[in-house]
């Protein structure tokens, strides 16, 4: 009996003691529980934070030749002024800020505003004066002191003033050609006809110019069109008028 009350005794100390390791794991729960939603809120806010602040060093850390070279890519891709902080001006602009003398980043900046010249004489050419006059500002926003400038700023204000008759197109009606676009260049190939006008045809590619003089040709069947064909991200045609004009010609200035 003696026996039998010790494992009596053994085995409620086993319960209580299994009911009381119970009941503090689950008060040990919400406590871990807790702890990893606050793991988690923490990882979340700091995360962003870390990676900005890794962008911003990597950015101020390029070196002049990483500079140079930005720049030169951004140059030939044509990104000149935009997008910011990604462009050939600000890539030499900074190389110039930590070596004044550096002659690759002053070519650079020569060379963007040549580009830019270069366009607004492709924009006169297509009687685009606006889009001449934007190129123009930007380029003396890159250096205003480039002799070359004034020159272009001249030849726009003369084109502006030749009476000249400037067509554009649809360029991808023109590469399906469409009725419209032969349409168009029928009535441009009479006026020249009418008014013996010289024409310049301007496209992206010299199948398509071609094109386009065929059916300016077919439209005016014996008679022999004069003018000529340039390669242009523009695709448009020119009507040079002659110096002198008749009053049977006035109607060719309208």
């Amino acid at each position: 009996m003696v026996s039998s009350a010790i494992a009596r005794s053994v085995r409620l100390s086993i319960l209580v003691g299994s009911a009381s390791l119970l009941a503090a794991c689950a008060n040990t729960k919400p406590s871990v529980l807790a702890t990893t939603e606050e793991t988690k809120a923490v990882v979340n806010v700091l995360k962003p934070a870390s990676v900005v602040s890794n962008a911003k060093q990597v950015v101020e850390a390029l070196t002049l030749p990483d500079l140079l070279y930005s720049g030169l890519q951004a140059l030939d891709a044509d990104r000149l002024l935009t997008p910011d902080d990604d462009n050939a001006f600000d890539f030499f602009a900074r190389a110039l800020a930590m070596d004044s003398d550096n002659d690759i980043a002053k070519e650079g900046i020569a060379a963007i505003v040549a580009r830019y010249l270069a366009l607004a004489r492709e924009a006169i050419g297509n009687g685009s004066f606006d889009s001449a006059e934007l190129m123009i500002e930007r380029a003396k926003l890159v250096d205003a002191t480039v002799a070359d400038i004034a020159l272009v700023q001249v030849e726009l204000a003369n084109e502006r003033e030749s009476g000249d008759l400037f067509f554009t197109f649809d360029g991808a009606a023109v590469s399906a050609q469409s009725n419209q676009a032969r349409d168009q260049l029928a009535d441009i190939a009479r006026r020249a006809r009418e008014c013996s006008a010289f024409f310049l045809i301007t496209a992206p590619n010299d199948s398509t110019a071609r094109w386009m003089f065929s059916v300016m040709r077919e439209s005016v069947e014996g008679y022999r069109l004069r003018g000529n064909i340039e390669l242009s991200a523009q695709t448009g045609v020119r009507l040079r008028l002659p110096d002198t004009i008749t009053d049977e010609d006035t109607a060719c200035a309208d």
